[in-house]
């Protein structure tokens, strides 16, 4: 099917907005029903204000460990809790470490 740009008006700011050939090629892949009916500025305040944009979405975040680098002993955060006897590295003697 051949899809053509389309200009939409935002029901929310009553801004006009193109839906273009790709984007509603994208939707019918995705099997998606309805037009988008928010400018692409509005669709991001409402995911931002909900809460389900992608950078937060429903991670929690990580608890970090404070620790001392057993190489360099420098004051460095880790995403564990370090074990006694287990050497634990800051982010560049970690890098030193890796074995790839």
């Amino acid at each position: 099917m051949t899809y053509q740009d389309k200009d939409l008006t935002c029901k929310e700011c009553g801004a006009g907005f193109s839906f273009t050939a790709s984007e509603q090629a994208f939707y019918a892949e995705k099997g998606f029903q309805n037009e988008p009916s928010r400018c692409p500025e509005c669709r991001a305040a409402r995911k931002a204000q909900s809460g389900r944009s992608n950078n937060s979405g429903f991670r929690q975040q990580r608890e970090m460990f404070d620790t001392t680098c057993s190489e360099c002993g420098v004051a460095t955060q880790v995403p564990f809790k370090p074990t006694a006897g287990k050497p634990v590295y800051c982010r560049d003697c970690f890098q030193a470490h890796k074995r790839y």
